[in-house]
């Protein structure tokens, strides 16, 4: 048979199979909307009309930064902690090897917060094969607990700069805190 008549017997099964498939329940994108239609008499309301729904007062709820950080906890930029740490190096006296401690607060590096205990744990386990002491605080957030992996404190900002370089070159992306108050 001439390769024409198998084009038009293909064209024509093609056709079929579509006039079967648009005609039955296979295609329901195609079929008509039977869902809400809008009403052609509906009026806009006018505003000396009360309102259909009475709009209940609700407090709004004000979120102090001190109540939603609970241990006062502030991540420090790393601009701020590299200015701070050739601050603390130009004030250090040329003969003292160690930098000032502060009273007020203490550097912390938070590597990483877990919602499972045994994450937390291999984490603090590989900062201690690179030579670094972590600890896991487990927290209460909205009733969840996380386990938060910790290093440091640190006595200065210096401090906690050549730790966080150490550990960014290792592939930990840490955040720098500042927790006020000593505790």
């Amino acid at each position: 048979m001439p390769a024409w008549i198998w084009l038009g017997v293909g064209v024509l099964l093609g056709l079929i199979v579509a006039m079967v498939f648009l005609g039955s329940d296979w295609a329901p994108m195609l079929r008509k909307k039977t869902g809400p239609q809008p009403n052609p008499e509906a009026v806009a309301p006018r505003e000396t009309d009360p309102p259909l729904v009475e709009a209940k007062d609700k407090p709004r709820k004000n979120y102090d930064f001190y109540s939603v950080l609970p241990e006062m906890e502030v991540v420090i930029p790393d601009a701020e902690i590299s200015a701070k740490a050739r601050a603390e190096a130009a004030q250090a006296p040329a003969n003292s090897a160690t930098p000032p401690v502060s009273v007020d607060a203490r550097y912390l590096l938070q590597v990483g917060s877990y919602p499972s205990a045994k994450a937390a744990d291999e984490v603090k386990a590989k900062l201690a094969i690179l030579g670094f002491v972590a600890q896991v605080y487990p927290v209460t957030i909205n009733g969840k607990t996380w386990n938060r992996v910790r290093l440091g404190p640190y006595a200065s900002a210096s401090d906690l700069e050549t730790a966080k370089a150490s550990l960014s070159d290792n592939g930990f992306n840490a955040i720098a805190l500042k927790e006020e108050g000593g505790h």
